[in-house]
């Protein structure tokens, strides 16, 4: 049974999961709240086969900042930080 950890994550056990792999809290944190976290994909495109409106779109969801200011490669290198 995943620790609760109340209202600021909302996927407790995928928060957990991330941080057992090494993920900073922050980053753990947020991939934890996006929408359906717990559940399995696979089928997303590759970061370089999407445009630079569907990265600069991912990049909003996750908090990159400045990321109006970045070039595809760029958009791609933050997305990969996290």
């Amino acid at each position: 049974m995943a620790k609760d950890h109340g209202n600021q994550i909302k996927n407790d056990e995928k928060y957990e999961a991330l941080r057992d792999q090494g993920m900073g809290k922050t980053k753990a944190a947020r991939i934890a709240n996006t929408k359906n976290s717990g559940k399995k994909g696979g089928k997303a495109k590759k970061y370089e086969e999407r445009t630079k409106k569907e990265l600069l779109e991912q990049a909003k969801k996750v908090g990159v900042k400045g990321r109006h200011k970045m070039n595809k490669d760029e958009l791609i290198q933050a997305l990969r930080k996290g």
